[in-house]
């Protein structure tokens, strides 16, 4: 353990997670890892971003150019465990009942009875989201947030644990519509894949071009071996500096000129319960700020709406988190 490593003084005393437990879920996380990997080639880091997402019970937007692996990455996370798995595909003549179900009246039992909708499943796939009306991308905000969903007046729990993984086109392209703010500050992380290395795409030809590659995936993880690693994230030791260092770069967006809006509380949350996971996954207990910093692009730039001059100078959400990251003072043991 360096020094960096250090675990600092705790905000509270809660039940330490035990030496084995931590080994254990690590390689579990990291199972899930190399599983989605020997499909996804070259693209570690970000699958275990998703992985952390997964630990922490955050949402998952993919957004890039068309073909480079998004839905199968989706996919991918999807068959490594051993969860129930729905697929929607968004387009502009989905409405809201086809996500969340309708009622449908039974004239045997002259009642109504609930057809539950996709979104009833642990693992939701909203395959380009972006491109159905703003109306059916509101149907999600509900389920997102507070794991249920309500039809005709009625409210029905999700089962958890309940991730949904969105891909997404750039808005550049037509026929899109760009999400509100309400729905990405729903999403825990949002990630790219970018186009792989010219030996990566040499291996993906060789091995791709004659056979689906999600075939020879199975699930490496249980749904109830899940829920016990999303429990143990919750369980991982945070220092008051760490809670200090998160609500300092959430308040330094609010306060940036270039930033027209900056990050919400929620997104100061999902930074931290993110962080949590990240710390399982490094085979830690207790989080360090090198963890907030590493996750801090990935959950914090797609909240953040740029003000006009900085849009007019070239900058980027992730450019202006990068520099929050040089000038906000990172707490020391």
């Amino acid at each position: 353990m360096t020094p960096s490593e250090s675990p600092m003084e705790l905000v509270e005393e809660r039940p330490r997670l035990e030496e084995q437990e931590v080994t254990g879920i690590r390689d579990a996380a990291r199972a899930i890892v190399d599983n989605v990997s020997s499909v996804v080639r070259g693209k570690r880091e970000v699958v275990e971003y998703c992985v952390v997402a997964l630990l922490a019970e955050g949402h998952i937007m993919l957004e890039d150019f068309p073909g480079v692996g998004k839905t199968l990455l989706a996919k991918a996370l999807a068959r490594s465990l051993d969860c129930r798995f729905s697929r929607i595909q968004f387009t502009p003549d989905l409405l809201p009942g086809d996500v969340t179900g309708v009622s449908v009246f039974n004239q045997k039992t002259v009642e109504f009875e609930f057809r539950a909708g996709p979104i009833f499943a642990n693992i939701v796939l909203a395959d380009e989201i972006n491109r159905a009306s703003p109306k059916t991308q509101s149907s999600l905000l509900e389920a997102m947030q507070e794991r249920q969903a309500t039809v005709d007046r009625v409210t029905y729990p999700i089962q958890t644990p309940f991730v949904v993984i969105a891909t997404q086109n750039p808005i550049e392209y037509e026929g899109t519509f760009p999400l509100p703010e309400a729905q990405l500050d729903r999403f825990m992380v949002r990630l790219s894949l970018g186009y792989p290395e010219l030996d990566e795409e040499l291996r993906l030809l060789s091995e791709q071009a004659s056979r689906d590659p999600l075939l020879d995936l199975s699930p490496v993880i249980r749904g109830d071996e899940l829920m016990l690693m999303i429990d143990a994230g919750r369980r991982v030791r945070t220092a008051p500096a760490v809670h200090r260092y998160v609500v300092d770069l959430s308040n330094a967006t609010r306060n940036n000129d270039d930033l027209y809006l900056g990050a919400s509380p929620r997104a100061g949350l999902a930074l931290l319960r993110a962080s949590m996971a990240l710390a399982l996954l490094r085979g830690r207990d207790f989080v360090v700020p090198q963890d907030v910093k590493d996750l801090a692009a990935p959950v914090l730039s797609h909240r953040l709406i740029l003000a006009p001059e900085a849009k007019l100078r070239g900058l980027t959400p992730d450019a202006v988190v990068a520099g929050l990251l040089d000038v906000v003072p990172v707490p020391t043991r």
